[in-house]
């Protein structure tokens, strides 16, 4: 069984984000899981649903005290 993969366009829809925004993550290491569709840095990239949900999922919290998500740190 194969699961469908969503576009950078669909993917910034399933979140709630303009692509750009999307992108700007990916760049930055912050957005979720992606997949790259070639070695290139042109290459496209699609998104595993499942990675959406999960990364959704850890950003949930009960209050704005509690809501401190740790990113990478950029070199």
């Amino acid at each position: 069984m194969s699961v469908k993969v969503l576009n950078h366009y669909e993917a910034a829809s399933l979140i709630g984000v303009t692509p750009a925004t999307l992108r700007f993550w990916r760049c930055k290491g912050k957005g979720p899981r992606f997949i790259k569709l070639g070695q290139s840095k042109q290459a496209g990239v699609c998104y595993d649903p499942a990675d959406i949900e999960a990364w959704k999922a850890a950003r949930k919290f009960a209050s704005t005290s509690a809501a401190t998500v740790q990113y990478p740190a950029t070199a």
